[in-house]
């Protein structure tokens, strides 16, 4: 099977300063993985490099075998909560609807297929009660649950979240996980930038850990480490003192 995606000497930089520096990464197709490592290591900038919003210094992006533009149709997006306008003045279906575009097209109306598969993803979500609610009159957590609900729509086999879990209730946190794992049921692959270390063995199949370059990357239970870790965020990871587990300081 075709990887979902492909990176080979990605280099990214920003004036003289390398953000990404010649960065190799293989995702097979069908599970969930995370992106982790310390503030500024690259983690969101190698997600929109993937996604084309920025280009690289050097090196090469195949999703399922071809470039990223060949292949838009099959990628769904959710970027980080605090990067969206919250007060532009629109609903919750109405935001849930935009996931349909890519294939109704900017200039066709959406109709009634679309409202339905939008609803059927605020249920899925737990938000067809707000439907007609203004996206600035909700919590953090039903924000990004809204987020996800326009994610679904467009039935991607590939998903990009860039911290999901972030800033929302235990409840949203649950409702996210089942929904991943859902989605890796039918067969999708999901890459999230997360932050949660001690979730990341509960949550995830497989594992990048990043700081600028790659430290280590693949199933969790082979490269979810406390030498990688360790790599990886120069030493300061608290919890890998040992616990109850006994099992790689987790």
């Amino acid at each position: 099977m075709t990887n979902a995606i492909d990176i080979t000497d990605l280099t990214i930089a920003y004036k003289d300063k390398p953000v990404l520096w010649d960065v190799d990464m293989s995702v097979p197709s069908g599970i969930l993985m995370a992106i982790v490592g310390p503030n500024g290591a690259g983690k969101t900038t190698m997600i929109k490099s993937i996604l084309g919003l920025i280009k690289p210094a050097a090196g090469q992006v195949l999703v399922y075998g071809k470039s990223y533009p060949e292949q838009r149709h099959l990628v769904g997006y959710v970027p980080q909560r605090g990067s969206v306008d919250w007060d532009f003045p629109t609903s919750v279906l109405d935001v849930v609807m935009m996931g349909r575009y890519s294939t109704l097209g900017w200039f066709k109306r959406p109709g009634s297929a679309e409202k339905n598969a939008a609803m059927d993803a605020l249920d899925k979500v737990g938000m067809s009660d707000y439907a007609d609610r203004q996206i600035s009159q909700l919590s953090g957590g039903q924000q990004q649950r809204v987020f996800l609900a326009r994610a679904l729509v467009q039935d991607a086999q590939l998903y990009f979240m860039d911290e999901p879990f972030q800033g929302v209730d235990a409840t949203t946190e649950r409702t996210i996980v089942t929904l991943l794992q859902d989605l890796r049921s039918k067969g999708k692959t999901v890459v999230c930038v997360h932050h949660d270390l001690q979730t990341v063995p509960e949550y995830f199949d497989w594992v990048m850990m990043l700081n600028v370059r790659r430290i280590a990357c693949g199933p969790v239970d082979e490269v979810f480490n406390e030498q990688n870790l360790r790599k990886a965020y120069g030493g300061k990871v608290a919890f890998l003192s040992a616990d109850e587990n006994g099992k790689n300081g987790r």
